[in-house]
């Protein structure tokens, strides 16, 4: 039986396991004789460092924001990586890790593993074939170069970015998207209702964001239907459910993706911050989104990709959110705009990941371990496959 190893980093929900969820997913739904396993490094080394790590790192974005954008943008956003804490605590960690699990393949979809797992395969410690499955709308500098195998790219753009600054193959990439579950069905274009717009509201799961600001400003709206995502933000669902505003409706955590599928359906739009894999949903169900906030950091970078592409609209703190919001739903020409926006966004999709991830490992698997950095990858089959 083939192995395949997933490492996202933290245990806490992020988009890095969203995406390995939903790609774990796919290939698990399609070939039961695979054996897949999702690691956190750091909770397999130390669990007591995970939740400190994990406390801290929400702390400092809610505490100190500007502080998290600005080492954020100066160290993880370029290539340069301090080589000697990763080798003298986690790199060793890794090797025996690897060595233990014994995979036949590797998917990484935070840039800390792949970091480690390129830096063992540059070493010839490592001979296991690397997928990087990218979470946001750009790269930053933590992402491994060398060694990595193939890449699962959300655009064109981050394709070619690739291709020129580091000179990696270009079959070596592949444009996918950003990837959701596949239980996240394509959307189709979306007519107008004759009653009251229902808007979904995300982005209060952890607590961060603004949200709760926003959510008490759309108490003045009843003109709009507002379903609002809390996830596990209990504080949050009891604010709400206790004002008892008939147009405002709170939502506890759900899990079932096919109730989230069905709840898009049912939407007229989309107000959340800009997470890699919400946008990417909303995009997949062709839902107009409306960014309300968004965190330092990677969110930001986010935000001026999808503003730069004409995907979301962003609405401003110095208008009333009743004029925007009706300036936006009630304005043809945006809606046509963000609709032609998503048709080409979609367009570049080179790979449809829900229906042809198996053939990928399918054939990665079938051509066993690299003994090179990174293996031919053959354009003729990518094209055969999209073609499919």
């Amino acid at each position: 039986m083939k192995k395949i190893l997933f490492f996202p980093l933290l245990r806490m929900q992020s988009g890095h396991h969203q995406v390995a969820d939903a790609l774990m997913d796919m290939v698990r739904g399609r070939n039961e004789e695979y054996e897949i396993k999702k690691i956190d490094l750091i909770s397999y080394w130390h669990p007591g460092l995970e939740k400190m790590l994990s406390r801290s790192y929400l702390n400092w974005i809610r505490l100190f924001p500007n502080s998290y954008n600005f080492i954020y943008s100066k160290r993880y956003c370029t290539a340069s990586q301090p080589k000697k804490f990763y080798e003298n605590h986690f790199l060793k960690k890794m090797e025996q890790l690897i060595e233990l699990e014994k995979p036949d393949a590797i998917v990484c979809t935070h840039g800390f593993p792949s970091c480690l797992i390129s830096r063992l395969k540059m070493q010839g410690k490592c001979e296991v074939p690397v997928i990087n499955a990218y979470t946001d709308f750009f790269i930053n500098g933590i992402w491994a170069k060398e060694g990595i195998d193939l890449h699962f790219v959300p655009s064109k753009e981050v394709k070619e970015h690739l291709i020129r600054e580091f000179g990696i193959p270009r079959k070596h990439i592949i444009v996918t998207g950003i990837p959701v579950h596949e239980e996240i069905k394509k959307g189709t274009s979306r007519n107008k209702r004759n009653d009251r717009p229902h808007i979904l509201v995300a982005g209060g799961n952890s607590g961060l964001g603004g949200i709760s600001s926003l959510t008490t400003e759309l108490k003045k709206h009843p003109e709009f239907q507002f379903y609002i995502l809390c996830g596990n933000n209990k504080k949050l669902y009891d604010e709400i459910h206790g004002w008892k505003e008939a147009h405002i409706k709170p939502l506890s955590y759900i899990s079932s993706r096919t109730e989230m599928d069905k709840l898009y359906d049912k939407m007229d739009a989309i107000i959340t911050k800009p997470g890699g894999v919400t946008i990417s949903e909303a995009l997949r169900k062709k839902l107009p989104i409306i960014v309300h906030s968004h965190l330092p950091g990677q969110e930001k970078i986010n935000l001026d990709y999808l503003k730069k592409h004409n995907l979301v609209v962003e609405l401003s703190k110095e208008m009333p959110i009743e004029s925007q919001l009706n300036a936006i739903l009630n304005d043809s020409q945006i809606l046509g705009a963000c609709a032609r926006s998503i048709e080409c966004y979609e367009d570049e999709i080179e790979l449809e990941l829900t229906s042809q991830l198996h053939e990928v490992f399918k054939w990665l698997l079938g051509n066993g371990r690299t003994l090179q950095p990174a293996f031919e990858y053959s354009p003729t089959l990518q094209w055969e496959m999209v073609r499919g």
